[in-house]
């Protein structure tokens, strides 16, 4: 029982490599869907520069963010922040004409993937893990502790 419980925060940290991680190469290549849902969002909020730069500033974030998990001593602020950008994400399915499941037009063919949504449910609540799990590190971090 103590493997577990000394070991139980890398499933955390894998689903959430795993997920963000696996994000990357659409958010920095400017595939249609990536396209389509920063369009989308960028509409819905009236900023531009979020339409065409989204995809690149949210991948940016959710590098750093996979990076800070897979380092012991930055892995609970690397939670946080993962939180957070799923939050964002969350959000935007929810409340942005985006919705659950995300339409969009690939080559003609209309598409559409539920999937992303419940990912970010699954690395938000692996963020939440890791940060509560390391409280105390974040706010030593921060100068709290």
């Amino acid at each position: 029982m103590d493997f577990v419980k000394k070991h139980i925060e890398w499933l955390p940290v894998i689903l959430i490599v795993v997920i963000l991680g696996g994000s990357l190469p659409f958010k920095f290549s400017g595939a249609a869907q990536t396209d389509h849902i920063f369009d989308v969002v960028g509409q819905f909020l009236g900023l531009d520069f979020f339409r065409t730069s989204g995809g690149i500033i949210i991948g940016a974030a959710e590098l750093v963010a996979v990076i800070m998990v897979l380092m012991p001593k930055m892995r609970g602020l690397g939670g946080l922040l993962t939180s957070g950008i799923m939050t964002g994400a969350i959000f935007f399915h929810l409340a942005s004409p985006l919705g659950v499941t995300v339409q969009w037009m690939e080559d003609g063919q209309m598409q559409e993937d539920g999937t992303l949504f419940y990912m970010a449910i699954v690395a938000l609540l692996s963020g939440l893990f890791l940060f509560t799990r390391n409280k105390e590190q974040v706010m030593s971090l921060i100068g709290k502790g």
